[in-house]
């Protein structure tokens, strides 16, 4: 997904840029998208111009909002061999989840203890709250595990 958004931003750099570099017989005196439309029922007609700042619209919101990306972005931090700090961060703009925190950080310590070899995790702190920055603030949560049980399993 930021690979669309850089390739977006460069698009639309190279064609503000472009709007300098012009010259020769570009119709200057006619627009560039035609007078007509798309007739889309017996009383609606969409222009080329109408679609064109819809589409336009479109792309703007599917960057900013990307659907597609996780709610929740976790940053992981080996304090030990069997101690871990999690700090998880919510994307700025979506739709609900503001109460999964804990889920998540649950569902990645369970993770932990699958991939060490552990039998059970213990959360030795675990916080939420709000970052305030600008321009928009998002919603954090942060937390300690430490694995417990068989311990690790021994390399062959």
């Amino acid at each position: 997904m930021a690979c669309l958004r850089s390739l977006l931003l460069i698009a639309a750099g190279g064609l503000l840029a472009a709007c300098n570099t012009i010259s020769g017989s570009y119709p200057r005196s006619s627009p560039l998208l035609p007078d007509a439309g798309i007739k889309v029922s017996a009383g609606t007609t969409l222009t080329f111009e109408e679609m064109l700042g819809a589409a336009a619209v479109g792309a703007i919101i599917y960057v900013v909002y990307d659907p597609l990306a996780p709610n929740w972005t976790i940053q992981e931090q080996a304090l030990d061999q069997e101690t871990f700090a999690l700090a998880l961060r919510a994307k700025s703009f979506r739709i609900g989840g503001d109460g999964e925190s804990m889920q998540i950080f649950r569902r990645r310590a369970e993770q932990l203890q699958r991939e060490k070899g552990y039998t059970a995790y213990r959360i030795l702190d675990y916080s939420e709250g709000i970052d305030s920055g600008t321009p928009f603030t998002h919603r954090t949560s942060q937390g300690i595990i430490q694995l417990v049980g068989a311990g690790p399993i021994p390399a062959r």
